[in-house]
């Protein structure tokens, strides 16, 4: 489900919540801060598929600290078997998959939906470079075009009976891909950049689009301090 809400107050809204919640040490108000951004992603229902990809890719880091930090950090011994695991190290893994997943939930709930033009545009806006958000759309229009050409350089090559695998021929090859999408790449951006000077493009990012905030971006403001500052006494009074 799209919100229809002012972009500029979604950035700032998650980037405030991820602020937040990065600088949480105890356990229950990181499970508050999950709590808010589960809510959240309860609002938007975001597409099942995606939020399960995307959750498994932040998910897959927290993973191997599960597996370092038990055993690396110092503290008191837990027995589980025959390991001798640390309690601190233990807390320290389960804090930070807490904080992880809570920023996700935010930014997934708040900004995933938002395509990169919308969002290069409320960073305009909201008084970013006009050379980083300018970077910042070519970089989101551009990706989708070298990954397309990637995708061609490895059919092609499969056609030719390669198989990636470990090995010296296996490196050189991707090696060669590597560098032939780097030469593609610099070829279709100067070809970009003259279909963009033959449309008077001065290197000044312009835009038409007019952001009003209301009071449903009001009341989300509002919302997400009130939580916010409730998950900072939580973290307060278990400090």
């Amino acid at each position: 489900m799209k919100l229809g809400l002012d972009p500029r107050v979604r950035l700032l809204a998650a980037a405030l919540a991820s602020l937040c919640l990065a600088l949480l040490r105890q356990i229950p108000s990181s499970l508050l801060g999950l709590a808010l951004g589960m809510a959240l992603l309860g609002l938007v229902r975001p597409r099942p598929e995606h939020l399960r990809r995307r959750l498994a890719a932040v998910n897959i880091f927290t993973f191997f600290l599960w597996c370092a930090l038990p055993f690396t950090v110092q503290g008191e011994s837990v027995a589980l078997g025959a390991l001798n695991l640390s309690s601190a190290g233990l807390r320290l893994a389960l804090l930070v998959t807490l904080k992880a997943n809570a920023i996700f939930c935010v930014f997934q709930a708040l900004v995933g939906a938002m395509s990169p033009s919308e969002a290069g545009c409320a960073l305009k806006s909201l008084g970013c470079p006009p050379k980083l958000a300018f970077l910042f759309l070519v970089a989101g229009r551009y990706i989708h075009v070298l990954a397309a050409e990637w995708q061609a350089l490895m059919d092609a090559a499969k056609l030719r009976a390669f198989t990636p695998k470990a090995g010296l021929h296996g490196w050189r090859t991707m090696a060669c891909l590597l560098g032939l999408l780097l030469v593609r790449g610099y070829d279709r951006s100067q070809r970009a950049c003259e279909a963009m000077r033959l449309r008077a493009f001065t290197g000044n990012f312009t835009t038409v689009t007019r952001f009003r905030a209301g009071y449903a971006d009001v009341f989300l403001a509002v919302g997400m301090v009130a939580f916010l500052a409730a998950v900072l006494w939580v973290e307060a009074i278990h400090a």
